[in-house]
């Protein structure tokens, strides 16, 4: 069983958390939404309380395809300041194993200097965190394993790139159709 992980920490964006989960769900993918925290219900920067399947902690990345991080503030600057998230970034990473990260998140991965020499897009103003990167102005941008999109609003168009980078065009495209997002 392949596994998916989206961290969640106090004041995580809740958009870019729940539209990737839900999507990559209705494709059969397995989710889990990780506690950050040492309590498994996490409330996002817009107050909406989500209780997650598991904790940081348990996460075995053996059978773990990616990982997304969401934006949000606070919930960037709690992500960063993690060791426990920096070391699972570096794990997976490391394991040349698929990351995204979306809004103000792809600064972690920048300050982390996981996107020198690569393309990369954030939310406008965070494009001096992305060191080493070629910032584009996109709403996603795919190089290598790394995926990242640019603000909630373009939080639909990145779960459908990491659907589409997963299972292939093919399944992405059905999926969007299904869900009548243009």
């Amino acid at each position: 069983m392949e596994l998916l992980f989206i961290l969640l920490a106090e004041g995580f964006e809740e958009i870019e958390a729940l539209t990737p989960c839900d999507v990559l769900r209705r494709a059969d993918f397995t989710v889990n939404l990780v506690s950050t925290t040492d309590n498994l219900y996490v409330t996002g920067a817009r107050g909406i309380t989500v209780k997650c399947d598991m904790f940081l902690k348990d996460i075995n990345i053996d059978n773990a395809i990616l990982l997304i991080l969401p934006g949000g503030m606070p919930g960037t600057t709690n992500l960063k300041n993690n060791p426990k998230v920096i070391e699972l970034i570096r794990k997976f990473a490391n394991s040349g194993k698929w990351i995204a990260a979306i809004c103000a998140a792809p600064m972690i991965l920048g300050e982390m200097e996981l996107l020198n020499g690569r393309k990369a897009t954030c939310y406008p103003g965070y494009e001096q965190y992305l060191k080493g990167a070629n910032f584009l102005p996109k709403p996603v941008v795919t190089d290598g394993k790394i995926i990242t999109g640019c603000a909630v609003g373009a939080a639909m168009e990145f779960s459908l790139e990491i659907l589409k980078q997963l299972a292939g065009n093919k399944k992405a495209e059905e999926l969007r159709s299904k869900m009548h997002f243009s």
